[in-house]
């Protein structure tokens, strides 16, 4: 199986060089100020400049507003827009036909049927993102990157109609159980690859790319 990574959270020139250097078909850029890994549409804009062409540029919303996602659009060339919030189908429909950029939505999984969230943004969205729902006893949890898994099983022989990216969690070396148990064929990786919170470790997303050349 050949796998395809998204390295999110960049906010430097040495994570950048990292992730080119390694294979990745992704890089995220974080437009949530709470987030250790956020960086502005400016910041942004000047570290896209080392992102070749061949390499999709993904900016993670939660719950913005439109002026917020169209600066970002504007100024970086986000060819991939990811709502990591409350967003409604509604909403995800509503910023798809404004911006005309594809949209992917994170359905946040602690039991089963959190999976079924899915149906309900699958005719509306683009892409699909799985990821971990922090326990409500962790009261400084993030809406993503939060260094958790899921029980990976929980999408494990699914099928839906768009494509999707495994998240949560992820490390270089639990990439190879969480393949071959979820079934995922693209993943998003953000804690797995830094040092200390939105740190990016050039030597941990080297790692992590390898690892997914070697599946």
């Amino acid at each position: 199986m050949s796998v395809s990574v998204k390295i999110c959270g960049i906010n430097s020139r040495a994570a950048i060089e990292a992730a080119v250097g390694g294979g990745a078909a992704f890089l995220g850029f974080v437009f949530y100020p709470p987030s250790p890994r956020q960086v502005s549409a400016e910041a942004a804009t000047d570290l896209a400049r080392a992102v070749p062409a061949r390499i999709k540029r993904v900016g993670l919303f939660v719950d913005a507003d439109d002026a917020a996602l169209g600066r970002a659009i504007e100024a970086v060339g986000l060819e991939l827009l990811q709502l990591h919030g409350s967003e409604t189908p509604q909403r995800v429909f509503a910023i798809k036909e404004r911006f005309g950029v594809p949209v992917m939505k994170a359905i946040r999984i602690a039991a089963a049927e959190d999976v079924d969230e899915a149906e309900r943004y699958a005719s509306v969205t683009d892409w699909l993102l799985f990821d971990a729902l922090p326990p409500k006893a962790m009261t400084s949890a993030l809406p993503g990157g939060n260094a958790l898994s899921f029980d990976w099983r929980l999408i494990a022989g699914r099928q839906w109609q768009k494509p999707w990216m495994l998240s949560g969690g992820l490390t270089a070396e639990t990439l190879a159980l969480a393949i071959a148990t979820s079934g995922a064929s693209v993943v998003d990786v953000s804690s797995g690859v830094e040092d200390r919170p939105g740190h990016k470790d050039p030597a941990r997303i080297a790692a992590f790319l390898a690892a997914a050349k070697r599946l």
